[in-house]
């Protein structure tokens, strides 16, 4: 029977539980025999193997897009493992048959990336996992590919950023689009490669993972010319890039783990679904990072302006008081904002001066014991509007006031928290717009932060 009968969508498997191939229907095993194993013996295809082992220890199914080389030529293969008593239940289709890649003149593909100047080729699935690799680059530059195959592909390049500080890999995976000129360290080899690939697809057209080319750099071309030069400061620019490298990525890690968290595509193991959790909260912590850098580049650029608007402070208070609610209720922590009919008029900007809220009344809550408040109150000084917010922390040494709001600054760095930024941004915005924001506090009796801005009638 050929092997690539297209009357055959799916050929089972099974997978002892020490990796040996116990039976399988005539079109995987003659894959199998083709590369060289049989019944019995361990099961030869490695990226099938290598998904078979990830299934049992994981004890979930698994399911992934692979190329596994057949004779001359390579096959595009869809392989689910599902892990049981006994071993693993293969069950592996698609059987389309693609041509290995060589550099070989192809007018046909003179746009293609992967072009004759490729020094070889490698594969991945959606989850990032080496599913293929060039065994003679393997030999020729000093690592296993075999071994790799299944593996991380981190584990292979140790990625660099590029002049943007972005890596083009993660934004590419990201928004499942094609990436060039992805600069790497093959691990352990002291040799660097530029990575470039196109997206896969699997069979319900979901992201499956690249197909991608690895070009040496040759060490001539690696070696510096010139001095380093000297490390660049924070700028407007660089804020703007680093927003655009890591936001789209760290949305979507966060948005998959929580879904994945969630279990909203199946029951998952409870120690798995907090692990998802986790990395949700962890991106989450990232993404405020690079908020705070971001705003903090921009803040200390010799070119920031803010707007004079007509705004209301109570009004204000009340959203930035709504947008914490979660966050309040789940450290039991009660907040008392402004009531519905309460109005002070004032001139900002609306969007900074609700940043500026967030991050005082998120800190209140942050340090209220439970049980806890955290009051939001208005008051009218002469030509300033006042936002007071207090809370029932442990207060702040008087000598510790203007640590606070320092870059950077935290009294106790070991206390969970941010960045360390967000009150020395918050007071470079104040300031910006007119007003200010000072502390009133002492260990045992809370903490009282004030917030001013130019009163209007």
């Amino acid at each position: 029977m050929n092997a690539m009968d297209p009357h055959i969508p799916i050929a089972i498997g099974r997978v002892g539980r020490d990796g040996r191939l116990l039976d399988a229907e005539p079109r995987l095993s003659d894959l199998n025999a083709r590369a060289g194993g049989k019944q019995g013996e361990p099961l030869a295809v490695p990226q099938i193997a290598s998904i078979a082992r990830l299934a049992l220890r994981l004890g979930i199914a698994i399911s992934r897009n692979i190329v596994a080389a057949d004779g001359e030529d390579d096959i595009d293969l869809w392989v689910r493992a599902e892990p049981d008593s006994d071993g693993v239940r293969l069950e592996v289709s698609g059987w389309r048959p693609r041509a290995a890649w060589r550099a070989a003149e192809d007018e046909g593909r003179e746009d293609d990336f992967l072009r004759s100047d490729a020094d070889w080729v490698w594969e991945c699935d959606s989850a990032m996992r080496l599913t293929h690799l060039s065994l003679e680059a393997g030999a020729r530059y000093g690592f296993d590919a075999g071994k790799m195959l299944g593996q991380p592909l981190t584990l292979l390049f140790a990625l660099e950023a590029d002049d943007e500080g972005a890596l083009p890999i993660l934004t590419a995976a990201a928004e499942q689009g094609r990436f060039e000129g992805q600069v790497a360290e093959l691990r352990g080899t002291g040799r660097r490669v530029r990575l470039s690939a196109s997206p896969r697809v699997d069979a319900q057209t979901r992201f499956a993972g690249f197909t991608g080319a690895a070009e040496m750099i040759d060490p001539a071309e690696d070696a510096p010319t010139h001095p380093p030069a000297a490390p660049a400061v924070f700028t407007s620019e660089f804020g703007q890039r680093l927003d655009r490298a890591l936001r789209k990525p760290l949305s979507r890690i966060i948005a998959n783990a929580d879904s994945i968290s969630a279990q909203l595509d199946g029951p998952l193991r409870a120690d798995y679904a907090d692990y998802a959790g986790d990395i949700a909260n962890a991106g989450r912590h990232l993404l405020s990072l690079v908020d705070d850098l971001a705003d903090l580049t921009a803040v200390e650029g010799d070119d920031f302006e803010v707007e004079a608007e007509p705004i209301d402070l109570a009004d204000i208070a009340r959203r930035a008081a709504g947008l914490l609610a979660v966050r309040a209720s789940e450290a039991d922590v009660r907040i008392d904002k402004p009531k519905a009919d309460e109005r002070l008029p004032a001139t900002g900007e609306f969007r900074r001066v609700l940043q500026i809220m967030v991050n005082l009344i998120g800190n209140a809550v942050r340090y209220s014991p439970p049980g806890g408040s955290v009051w939001v109150r208005l008051e009218r000084e002469g030509a300033l509007g006042c936002v007071i917010i207090a809370d029932q922390g442990k207060g702040i040494a008087a000598e510790d006031h203007g640590r606070i709001f320092e870059k950077f600054g935290r009294v106790d760095p070991s206390e969970p928290g941010g960045s360390g930024l967000g009150l020395y941004i918050a007071r470079r915005l104040a300031r910006a717009m007119g007003g200010d924001i000072t502390v009133d506090s002492a260990p045992g009796q809370g903490a009282r932060f004030v917030l001013t801005l130019p009163a209007r009638e």
